[in-house]
């Protein structure tokens, strides 16, 4: 069986050049000399030497045997720029993305990003992407600080909904980021956090009855969803207000999702494996993050106490049937 990468990244060079244009946002280096993405002169994210060099990233692909990478910009994406300025930055990352792909178009696929500042050209952009063959979209946790649950994205979802669209969500910056500013706690627990939230708030609010063709997949082993999975239900049997757009429990849509094994923990892909079912564990690296391991995400998978149908299921069985290859 293939392994497919969910969860990893590339910064085409057109949409970091593009990004510097934009007020407030600035790529330095750091204090130990790392290229640095900052934004209102705070640090969003470490630029490896793979997230911009195609060439590196496929010696390591090689080196660990990951089969295909399914590429996406990773944060800040595009949703710190206006909607004026975010049609231009989405197009320079999505035309990146595909440039590349085309130098391996066996083992490199991409997921767009759109302008859901402006949910009508945000429609327009997938419908381009689709075009061009990419295999759906990425969706920040925030757009701008705005819930995914904003009746403005309506519009978008429906489109979505009607095209059976894959979204790979990714965590942007917390919406009460003062909270996270010491001890890199911003991607260590602030992105967790606000999956948490993104997807209890999607689940509560009726999200999954009103697009139930959207193929959602939840990073980081679906945050602490798995885990926090009876608490979700509890709330549901204690207060109306979370009964008062579902039929069913929070669990029961839990597993309509698919959870990445970013965590790299075996004890917690168990937990996951436990709570939704090993159709819905897909293998992700967030690789080539400082914090990201392609090597140990598939380690992970091998140390995993199931049947090698399980694992094959994991490696890329899941995502090939998700995406209609299988």
């Amino acid at each position: 069986m293939r392994k497919i990468d969910v969860h990893t990244h590339f910064y085409p060079r057109g949409y970091l050049d593009r990004l510097q244009s934009v007020e407030d946002m600035e790529i330095r280096l750091d204090p130990s000399g790392r290229r640095t993405i900052y934004e209102h002169g705070a640090r969003v994210v470490t630029l490896t030497p793979a997230m911009e060099d195609i060439g590196l990233r496929m010696e390591e692909m090689d080196r660990v045997g990951m089969d295909m990478a399914l590429l996406s910009v990773s944060i800040p994406n595009v949703y710190f720029a206006s909607a004026e300025q975010a049609p231009a930055l989405c197009r320079d990352a999505n035309e990146g993305l595909l440039e590349v792909c085309e130098t391996a178009p066996d083992r490199l696929k991409a997921f767009a990003s759109v302008p859901l500042q402006n949910p009508d050209q945000a429609i327009s952009e997938l419908d381009w992407a689709y075009q061009k063959g990419m295999l759906g979209i990425v969706l920040g946790s925030n757009i701008r600080g705005r819930s995914l649950i904003d009746p403005a994205w309506n519009p978008f979802w429906a489109y979505c909904n009607q095209q059976h669209t894959v979204i790979f969500m990714h965590p942007m910056s917390p919406m009460n980021g003062s909270l996270y500013e010491q001890y890199a706690l911003a991607p260590l627990l602030g992105f967790i956090n606000d999956t948490n939230v993104a997807v209890s708030s999607m689940i509560f609010d009726g999200f999954f009855d009103r697009y139930p063709q959207i193929r959602l997949i939840v990073p980081h082993l679906g945050a602490s969803l798995p885990y926090l999975a009876e608490r979700l239900d509890n709330g549901y049997r204690a207060y109306p207000e979370c009964r008062a757009h579902i039929p069913d429990l929070p669990s029961t849509y839990l597993k309509r999702l698919y959870f990445d094994t970013v965590s790299f923990h075996v004890p917690a892909i168990q937990c996951a494996l436990d709570t939704v079912g090993s159709s819905r564990i897909v293998l992700g690296s967030d690789w080539p993050h400082v914090i990201g391991d392609m090597e140990g995400a598939i380690r992970s998978v091998h140390e995993l106490p199931v049947d090698a149908a399980t694992k094959d299921a994991i490696f890329g069985g899941n995502v090939e049937h998700m995406l209609g290859w299988a």
